[in-house]
């Protein structure tokens, strides 16, 4: 581990409270939130379920102050290890969104002993097809050389973080997370995304995880396809699928209802 990585894991370890909320007692339920998101994707999350379980949402490193850093899925996962040493929660069930669930397998494969369980929302252990990098990659460079995120770019990654029906119907939640997107440092986008677009193929590695898990996908995804979660369950000893309608690419943001009555059930039976 390079000085400058050291350096960004130790901030999970020496600032957590500058990074981490949390809510309830209980068993630990870890929040970890995806490209262009940050913690507070979550809020419906801890409300709903704070009332039973010791729930935390935190920053990964795009959304703090070492958001600048060269970082990969792994480094994340051992920033998520110190940010535990430093909470006292020994172990957990992971929920990670998208780039979130990248880490929480991973994060799964070193640490097994401090997961309980995994809730994988709009993820995929598969890697991202060669058009995807492309089209990605031209995306987080335009976004780099602007040093923010350009405004007809934001326009396009709207819909690909949310669907039809939050497009349609709920348009304040999508304009409260663009304007939200306006503020970032293009160099933090460019990070960020950066950290997973080029990751290999982990369906191999996930085969090991045998730990209680849960992927909740958007019926309405149209960034990772819901054949790319059910790959992703049926690679796995101990997993299922549940649906998410009216729903893209955030389900859980979008049709929290649906998304909390799935991870309750879920988390009653793993503690």
């Amino acid at each position: 581990m390079s000085t400058e990585d050291n350096r960004g894991t130790e901030m999970y370890r020496e600032r957590a409270e500058t990074v981490a909320v949390e809510a309830g007692e209980g068993p630990a339920v870890v929040f970890a939130h995806g490209t262009l998101m940050d913690r507070t994707m979550f809020h419906p999350q801890l409300g709903a379920l704070s009332d039973d379980y010791r729930c935390l949402a935190y920053n990964l490193r795009a959304r703090t102050d070492r958001c600048a850093d060269d970082y990969d899925l792994w480094d994340l996962a051992d920033d998520l290890d110190a940010l535990c040493d430093a909470l006292n929660v020994d172990s957990c069930v992971l929920a990670g969104m998208s780039m979130g669930g990248f880490m929480a397998l991973r994060f799964a494969h070193r640490y097994p002993e401090r997961v309980d369980g995994l809730v994988l929302i709009d993820s995929q252990a598969t890697a991202h097809s060669e058009d995807d990098q492309e089209q990605y990659g031209q995306m987080i460079e335009q976004t780099r050389a602007a040093g923010e995120v350009p405004e007809g770019l934001a326009d396009i990654v709207k819909n690909l973080l949310f669907g039809r029906t939050t497009l349609d119907e709920n348009p304040e939640l999508v304009q409260r997370w663009v304007d939200r997107w306006f503020t970032y440092p293009g160099e933090a986008v460019y990070r960020e995304t950066s950290s997973w677009l080029h990751r290999p193929d982990f369906t191999e590695e996930v085969s090991d995880i045998d730990v209680p898990t849960l992927a909740i996908h958007g019926e309405e995804d149209i960034s990772i396809e819901m054949g790319e979660a059910e790959a992703t369950v049926e690679a796995m000893p101990n997993a299922r699928l549940v649906p998410i309608p009216e729903a893209g690419h955030s389900s859980n943001l979008e049709n929290p209802e649906a998304a909390n009555a799935a991870i309750r059930e879920f988390l009653e039976e793993v503690y």
